[in-house]
């Protein structure tokens, strides 16, 4: 059985809206604003978790922000990401951006359990917020894994806002990540 594994750069105060400021909020731009002598660190843990996924499983509007992106990035962690096998919640989308990608168009609880059942390993989530809520709420995560970016916005929509419900959670791991930022690991805890 697949385990579903949410993978997020989070501010210290949880908020994951308009990383890069795309999406031009007053916030936005905080991935790089605090980046710059961690990146090669960051780059070296993204890789190795994509070494070590088996599929990914994303939302369509992140499917149309990394695909153009992936798609034709050089090196080996682009390789590798193109390889992977991705699938894409989308109750719209009838053609995905990035390559080996698969849209899933039904109930997305039910496309997730059926992901679980068909894939052993690892089948990680990048971005996809209202997805992991989805999946959050509906007792489908096994485990997070955050980046924390040493920065408190106050504002813009967090990981974890309307969850649904409360989860238990055990800490797997903590590490720092170049000079400023986190790497935490927690297992969903199941009710015994």
């Amino acid at each position: 059985m697949g385990k579903i594994v949410i993978s997020q750069n989070v501010t210290l105060d949880g908020v994951v809206e308009d990383p890069t400021g795309e999406e031009g909020s007053a916030y936005g731009g905080w991935f790089d604003r605090c980046m710059a002598e961690d990146r090669a660190a960051w780059a070296e843990l993204e890789y190795s978790e994509a070494i070590a996924a088996d599929a990914l499983l994303i939302g369509r509007r992140t499917d149309a922000y990394f695909g153009p992106r992936w798609n034709v990035a050089p090196g080996d962690w682009a390789e590798r990401l193109r390889a992977l096998p991705k699938y894409v919640v989308s109750s719209t989308l009838t053609d995905p951006i990035w390559v080996n990608s698969t849209v899933l168009g039904g109930d997305v609880v039910e496309e997730a359990s059926r992901l679980k059942q068909r894939i052993a390993g690892d089948i990680v989530v990048y971005a996809s917020r209202q997805l992991v809520q989805t999946l959050l709420h509906n007792g489908l995560v096994d485990e997070f894994r955050l980046i924390v970016f040493p920065l408190v916005i106050g504002t813009g929509k967090r990981l974890f806002d309307d969850a649904g419900t409360a989860t238990a959670l055990r800490l797997q791991g903590a590490r720092p990540i170049g000079r400023n930022l986190s790497a935490l690991t927690y297992e969903v805890v199941r009710d015994a």
